[in-house]
């Protein structure tokens, strides 16, 4: 079993709502590009991490033909939300859809083998352009939520833990964030995230930091092809 991430699809069903290529040509046929890789590297035994920002749907109905389409994949798939995932809905709703081998992490986690996979959205960290009052509030909540996945794997017995964020946890001048003493705390070994494109990808951390491995997956930063995590 392997596992693999990739953020940012940003799909908007069919024909799209929203074509991507407007931000680029690099987005041209971008969502053919992602399923290509994805066949190529995944196998119905592995996991693939889908980092948030998954639809432009504001409504989770309308956004199940995007997650359709990715549950068509090989592999077992588990999303977090993306501040742009204006569609995601309570578990029970999400789970009640019936997709096949997709997992929702919303105050969660989930096993595969000796491992855990954690996660939620995150958010803006104190020290941000434009950080106000109101992202306090968010950031703290997020910081809230992404332990009670990362202490519900640790009681669980699992120490070998895998954390999804959509915001970066960690940017390029290394200074500490709540989400990465998070991963110093819990002792995690991979952190994986999205959310930056195009130039904005140099601001976040990439490679170890303490015991963690970080790994910017936003879809254009991977050149619209899926990650091997382990």
């Amino acid at each position: 079993m392997n596992i693999h991430a990739i953020g940012d699809l940003h799909l908007s069903g069919q024909p799209p709502r929203k074509p991507m290529s407007v931000f680029g040509a690099d987005w041209d046929n971008h969502w053919e590009k992602v399923q290509n890789s994805w066949r190529r590297s995944v196998t119905n035994e592995d996991i693939v991490l889908v980092c948030g920002d998954t639809s432009w749907a504001m409504k989770f109905n309308d956004a199940l033909f995007d997650l359709t389409e990715i549950a068509s994949l090989p592999g077992k798939k588990i999303f977090i939300r993306g501040n742009h995932d204006y569609w995601w809905s309570t578990l029970n709703k999400m789970n009640a859809a019936g997709l096949p081998d997709c997992f929702f992490l919303q105050n969660n986690f989930y096993a595969c083998g000796g491992a855990a996979v954690c996660g939620s959205r995150g958010w803006l960290t104190p020290g941000s352009e434009g950080f106000s009052p109101e992202d306090e509030k968010i950031y703290l909540n997020e910081l809230a939520r992404v332990e009670t996945s990362l202490a519900q794997a640790q009681v669980a017995g699992h120490s070998d833990i895998i954390l999804a964020l959509h915001y970066p946890p960690l940017y390029a001048d290394g200074a500490a964030t709540g989400f990465s003493r998070l991963c110093d705390k819990y002792k995690v070994k991979h952190c994986v995230y999205g959310h930056l494109h195009g130039d904005s990808a140099a601001c976040g951390w990439q490679g170890k930091a303490a015991d963690t491995v970080y790994h910017l997956v936003s879809a254009d930063s991977l050149q619209f092809k899926l990650k091997l995590i382990t």
